[in-house]
């Protein structure tokens, strides 16, 4: 891998280079509002030092961060250098953070604070002619969805929202987009007043992760999965991701918004329309985002939703070996909180593909065990020239894709037992990404910061995606908003049992991972 120092930068439009060069970003500034946050301290920052450690920023690169707090530049320094020493994927090296720090400025000031805009603007004025950033200027809203109109209406004001002379100007929006669809309409008419489409990167930090982006590999890249990977041989889908944590200490963000918004608005919807797209005529942004589209465009709620939804709250139970409370006596949230911690729904995707294939999504925190996977379960096989009792522990073949924890593919068939006797069961073929290998996988803020300083947005969702989710979503929640309050399920189990049940109906059962 190149050094920092060393590295020269490659133009990403290139299309003779060769493939197996890293990109490496062009002269440029980050700039974080909301730098005093978890997200800032656990992912951005050490996301940047990585970066800068594996050769990927230019060695004039500069960090800015905007916060009300009273910091001076050495102050917000330490910060940055407390963050990455506890959160950095890659080790430490000092002459890295020296050149790191080189770059780094603060800007106190709060949203509404024209002066303190007026300083950013100078600060940047001076980093590009000291640092050599070029007037290229990325700006991170690492904030409440609330502070968005004001923030990018200060960037207009000021002046920084718009490039001068060929560089450029981006902003990084982080979830949630709105909380329905007319909602996500307002936030994009706010962003799209200020900032052009292709300057907006809407942060979903599961499209950066290896195992997701690895969906594509598998389907595209592979002739022996193609044949099978419709409604002829696929029984249904299931998009799994289960959380082991409860919900203490985030009732300011989460009470009110609900496991379907948090979770399968953006995440669960994206691993969807990845699954089920069809092969795009390239892997550049604007094929991949035409997609996804169509796939959302096609993709609507099984009615009726009492018998094709599920949602629940946690209560308390064990978790791990240890006796831990239910949501309504965790800190912050009300006696009587109606929000629900576990969502299941039941989607069709109405395309010649995929006619007929239920794709059943489903999050939760307080469940099992943490993972994130896809299961693509396949029909079974239309006849079997065995005795029933020769197959009794025969399931059905399933292709899946773990995307977290322990990131890979597992496929699931039938062998015979050894022995005398003619007897098949369930055995699974495993690829691991820790074991075949041998380079750690980045993280997501990693991938995803680099592309938005390379200019990069095939990982970024467009606003057309996310109005498309909030209108498959919205009946869901206007169902559940005039139905009552969510099932209660105890805290270390696989959710509710209506949950079970919704698949009970159509002789299916949830994976168990």
């Amino acid at each position: 891998m190149l050094e920092s120092g060393a590295a020269e930068w490659v133009n990403p439009l290139r299309d003779n280079r060769d493939r197996r060069l890293p990109r490496i970003a062009g002269p440029c500034a980050l700039v974080i509002f909301g730098v005093t946050g978890d997200l800032a301290r656990r992912k951005l920052m050490p996301a940047i030092y990585d970066l800068a450690n594996r050769g990927l920023l230019p060695p004039g690169f500069a960090l800015v961060g905007f916060a009300r707090r009273a910091w001076d530049d050495d102050d917000f320094g330490q910060v940055v250098h407390d963050a990455v020493r506890e959160h950095s994927r890659t080790p430490f090296r000092e002459e890295v953070w020296q050149r790191l720090s080189e770059g780094i400025r603060f800007v106190q000031g709060s949203f509404d604070d024209d002066a303190a805009f007026a300083d950013l603007a100078r600060t940047l004025e001076t980093l590009d002619r000291e640092r050599g950033t070029g007037g290229n200027h990325a700006f991170y809203l690492s904030v409440p969805p609330a502070a968005f109109p004001v923030v990018c209406g200060q960037l207009a004001r000021s002046g920084l929202a718009v490039a001068q002379d060929g560089a450029w100007s981006r902003v990084v929006i982080e979830k949630p987009f709105g909380h329905d669809l007319d909602s996500a309409r307002e936030l994009n008419e706010v962003v799209g007043e200020v900032f052009s489409e292709e300057s907006v990167f809407r942060i979903d930090h599961y499209l950066g992760k290896e195992t997701v982006q690895n969906i594509l590999a598998l389907r595209f890249a592979n002739q022996m999965f193609e044949p099978v990977w419709n409604a002829h041989y696929v029984d249904h889908v299931q998009i799994t991701m289960a959380e082991d944590i409860g919900l203490g200490g985030r009732a300011g963000y989460y009470d009110g918004i609900g496991a379907a918004r948090d979770v399968i608005q953006n995440h669960l919807l994206q691993l969807l329309a990845f699954t089920a797209m069809e092969e795009p005529v390239s892997f550049a942004a604007s094929e991949l985002h035409a997609e996804k589209i169509k796939v959302l465009s096609a993709t609507r709620p099984a009615e009726p939703f009492d018998e094709t939804t599920a949602r629940g709250q946690y209560a308390a139970g064990w978790q791990g070996g240890e006796k831990v409370v239910g949501l309504l006596e965790e800190k912050g949230f009300a006696a009587d909180s109606i929000t629900e911690t576990y969502a299941a729904i039941t989607l069709e995707v109405d395309t010649r593909r995929w006619a007929g294939v239920p794709f059943y999504l489903r999050t939760g925190k307080r469940l099992g065990r943490r993972v994130t996977e896809i299961a693509v379960v396949f029909k079974r096989a239309p006849h079997l020239p065995f005795d029933e009792t020769m197959t009794e522990e025969l399931g059905q073949n399933a292709l899946v894709v773990r995307v977290q924890p322990d990131e890979g593919v597992t496929m699931r068939f039938g062998s015979k037992v050894p022995g005398s006797e003619m007897e098949v069961r369930d055995v699974n073929m495993d690829f691991s990404y820790g074991q075949a290998f041998t380079v750690s996988s980045p993280e997501a803020y990693e991938r995803l910061i680099l592309d938005v300083l390379l200019g990069v947005p095939s990982l970024f969702p467009v606003d057309e995606e996310v109005e498309l989710s909030w209108k498959i979503l919205d009946p869901v929640l206007e169902h559940w908003a005039a139905h009552g309050r969510p099932e209660p399920y105890e805290a270390g189990t696989w959710g509710p049992e209506s949950a079970d049940e919704m698949l009970r109906r159509t002789g299916r059962e949830w994976r168990r991972p």
